[in-house]
């Protein structure tokens, strides 16, 4: 076996959220990566198990089988391998194959519901402006030092990490930083990595539609965690209930963050406002260009981390100061109108929430905040209304539109939108599925001094319609129709 196009594995294209480019669910998408002599694992997915495809792997040359349940009808000259877990066999053998490149460098891995990219990307900036060769396996982009790639999941498949971190010790990568998902976690993509350092962002209601019940979906979260060795350290958010929940069987050093109690890493935030915020960390004060409370609880972890892998204080501080916010994470632009755009990924409630809030807190309240959201498809429905409320309830208007429909009717996702706005509030909301009409009226409605917050699809660059995905980008589709409405004034 000399490369691995010769591994191959059957898997559900749903559950990987449909990176059926390198992981297959049907032999026939790819043929052309089934070799003689190749190795098949046999995945239960969530909707396909990819042991009904073994006679087809074997046809097309396999010659080894790794499975969980022994076919009964078996070919010679085939080796036929029974394990306890595919997904962990394979991150095993992903690992190994690679040699162990985990080991070799410094992993940080993040974990949470919100601000998982917002935390490892500037993780990556502030190490590369330190000096170092640093990697970034995030929902936006793989980085490879300075090389990018592109990504479809927040955590990648263990063949696809391994590959990327051997490629980062190759080029002399001394620190990689990694968001960490509940579907990486909890479908064993992170087994076998060996992590310097663990993040804990906070946790509220999402991805319900796998997990089902939310303390699933915190134990999960706490599975990273559990598996952190003792020499690694386990940084938490201490103002959020479940950061000790985190820390109950973990054998890492422990330490926390906090704005609002004792903590290693204490914060405290002096001024707030559209321009950035005045924070004091431990006893220093230092002004970023972020804003918003959620943001002064990234920052904190960035820093609480820096000094944590021996950054020296200044230096890091000094850095930090100088970060800017990240594509489409509370990403903020001010129009020649003097009309603010801001684009977020919210798409939790507790995100859109804490968003809002924001702008509720750092505006003057003389101009309008308009609120332009939806609901993915085929996700969390149990969401909708709750999104629905507080969009209603925390701005003067609220554009429902699309989101990605996926496979679902957008108009019946917006009506579960609707049925979270209170009577007294429907006055404050339209209803206009087309996205991109829904951002063009955003900006004819919107008056020099207003804010207006586009969220949802945050970094993405597309939308996901039917099974197909049509170009679309929120902050250029809201730059170009702003400056449009702009000159027809």
């Amino acid at each position: 076996m000399k490369n691995l196009k010769d591994i191959l594995y059957g898997v559900s294209v749903n559950e990987l959220y449909g990176s059926a480019d390198v992981l297959i669910n049907n032999l026939q998408i790819n043929s052309q990566l089934v070799k003689p002599n190749a190795i098949f694992i046999a995945i239960k997915g969530q909707t396909v198990d990819g042991h009904q495809y073994i006679d087809a792997a074997i046809k097309k040359g396999a010659k080894v089988i790794i499975c969980q349940d022994l076919p009964a009808q078996r070919v010679e000259n085939v080796t036929y391998i029974v394990v306890e877990d595919t997904k962990s066999a394979l991150a095993d053998m992903a690992s190994n194959f690679y040699d162990n490149p985990s080991k070799k460098l410094k992993l940080v891995g993040i974990t949470g519901t919100n601000g998982k990219t917002t935390v490892a990307t500037l993780l990556y900036d502030l190490f590369s402006k330190l000096g170092y060769k640093v990697g970034l396996l995030s929902t936006v982009k793989i980085l490879v030092n300075q090389q990018e790639f592109k990504t479809d999941n927040t955590t990648p498949d263990s063949l696809t990490i391994n590959r990327y971190l051997a490629q980062m010790v190759k080029q002399g990568v001394s620190f990689c930083f990694m968001e960490v998902s509940s579907h990486g976690i909890h479908q064993k993509r992170t087994k076998g990595l060996n992590f310097t350092g663990g993040i804990f962002t906070n946790l509220t209601q999402d991805h319900l539609d796998y997990h089902l019940t939310f303390n699933a979906y915190r134990d999960v979260k706490k599975a990273f965690f559990d598996n952190l060795p003792k020499t690694a350290f386990a940084l938490i958010n201490a103002d959020d209930k479940n950061g000790e929940v985190m820390l109950q069987n973990c054998q890492a050093k422990t330490y926390r963050y906090s704005l609002n109690s004792l903590a290693d890493f204490k914060g405290k935030i002096l001024e707030n406002s559209l321009d950035g915020l005045l924070l004091q960390l431990n006893k220093n004060e230092i002004w970023v260009k972020l804003f918003g409370t959620f943001n002064a609880y990234n920052i904190l972890a960035i820093y609480g981390t820096a000094m944590l892998l021996e950054v020296e204080e200044f230096d890091a501080l000094k850095i930090i100061s100088s970060l800017e916010s990240v594509k489409g994470r509370f990403q903020f632009v001010l129009t020649e109108s003097k009309i603010s755009i801001i684009v977020d990924y919210a798409h939790t409630p507790d995100a859109l929430k804490n968003v809002l809030s924001t702008l509720n807190t750092i505006r003057t309240g003389n101009e309008k905040l308009i609120c332009v959201m939806g609901c993915g498809g085929d996700r969390d429905k149990d969401k909708r209304k709750k999104m629905g409320y507080i969009a209603s309830k925390l701005s003067n208007l609220t554009i429902i539109t699309s989101d990605n429909p996926r496979s679902e009717n957008p108009e019946a996702i917006i009506s579960q939108i609707e049925l979270g706005v209170e009577p007294q509030d429907f006055k404050k909301i339209l209803s206009i599925t087309n996205r991109e009409q829904a951002i063009k009226t955003a900006s004819q409605l919107a008056q020099p001094g207003d804010i207006v917050l586009i969220a949802g699809k945050g970094h993405e660059t597309y939308q996901e319609i039917k099974g197909v995905k049509h170009d679309f980008d929120d902050y250029k589709i809201a730059l170009q129709l702003f400056n449009e409405t702009k000159k027809d004034r």
